[in-house]
């Protein structure tokens, strides 16, 4: 691919633009040698303003969503693509939020460009368990771990019972919750069944991929052999 293409799918500016940032010498080597419109290169060996450019197609992005940010650029306020450099959001192939999490839910999102990739995750055949930190209105009544786990709880308006589900009870208003199912709200769903409500939901885990220490609005690249490994081994 030519570079002024390259760097335009990035998002790093239009086809103009970039022809620009390269001809005022700003793509350099790791050397220190700029880079000239028709040179060869090697992806890993390019920085932008002596920062290395950003992963190609098939990126996949781990962020630690903060509560107050929504998943979609179609709502008002805040969105999960402001925690992210501006070019990302112009990168081709988009961006997308693998699944979602609702404004008031935090934790672990991902995001990627790559669509194979991004159904293998919230394909239902993979049963990607989910993991989620629960604080609740009211005192668990005693019942949640065994009807959760029966698989037969149907939430309102739906025909299909919900998959079975693993609780851990921290403490009276406090649960840890494994889903290996995506319905719209579902954890928010669950408890309004038993007659509760939840507080504060964060999403800890997916699959063997965690937040690792990184910090609320702070995202990392996670390597291919990692995604592998952690998701899908």
């Amino acid at each position: 691919m030519k570079l002024v293409k390259l760097l335009a799918n990035l998002g790093y500016g239009s086809r103009k633009d970039v022809t620009r940032l390269i001809r005022n010498g700003w793509l350099t080597r790791r050397d220190g040698s700029t880079v000239a419109l028709d040179d060869d290169y090697r992806h890993h060996d390019l920085l932008v303003d002596d920062e290395p450019i950003d992963p190609a197609q098939g990126v996949l992005i781990l962020l630690n969503k903060p509560v107050g940010y929504t998943c979609s650029t179609k709502d008002p306020g805040r969105v999960v693509y402001d925690l992210l450099p501006e070019r990302f959001r112009y990168r081709n192939p988009v961006l997308s939020t693998v699944g979602r999490l609702d404004r008031d839910t935090s934790g672990l999102l991902m995001l990627t460009d790559d669509g194979q990739l991004l159904h293998r995750i919230i394909s239902p055949k993979a049963e990607l368990p989910k993991v989620y930190e629960v604080q609740l209105a009211e005192d668990l009544r005693g019942d949640e771990v065994s009807l959760f786990a029966a698989g037969t709880l149907l939430l309102e308006s739906e025909t299909t019972p919900l998959a079975p589900a693993v609780m851990d009870i921290i403490d009276a208003r406090h649960a840890r919750l494994t889903l290996i199912e995506g319905r719209y709200h579902q954890v928010r769903r669950m408890f309004a069944a038993t007659g509760n409500r939840v507080l504060s939901l964060h999403r800890s885990r997916t699959g063997q991929l965690d937040l690792d220490g990184l910090e609320p609005g702070h995202w990392r690249i996670v390597p291919r052999d990692e995604a592998e490994a952690k998701l899908f081994a």
